[in-house]
């Protein structure tokens, strides 16, 4: 292990210390997590399971970005996808007599 002398370190290099310290501890627990996981794993296949299945761990799929329906009428950058909150300038548009199917995506 290095030997320092914090003492002479500025404060600027504890906390770059610091900084480098936090990394390679959460580096570290990241590479011990893995390495137990590959180990787990390996050992349920080998008795012809998978890991989610022993554990109760449901995986679910994750989604696709939905498709966006509709289009600002001047920023072709801003759409919404129908799904959630109508962004503010869906809002506006329908308030300035627009409808919907004259903001949607062809």
């Amino acid at each position: 292990m290095a030997d320092f002398d914090l003492e002479a370190l500025s404060l600027k290099e504890l906390q770059q210390l610091q900084k480098d310290l936090t990394k390679a501890i959460s580096s570290y627990e990241d590479r011990q997590r893995a390495e137990a996981r590959a180990k787990l794993d390996a050992i349920a296949k080998e008795m012809g399971y998978s890991l989610a299945e022993l554990i109760g761990v449901e995986v679910k799929a994750s989604r696709a970005p939905a498709v966006a329906k509709y289009r600002h009428p001047e920023n072709a950058t801003l759409t919404w996808s129908g799904r959630g909150r109508k962004p503010q300038w869906f809002v506006a548009a329908l308030d300035a007599g627009n409808i919907p199917q004259d903001l949607a995506i062809a």
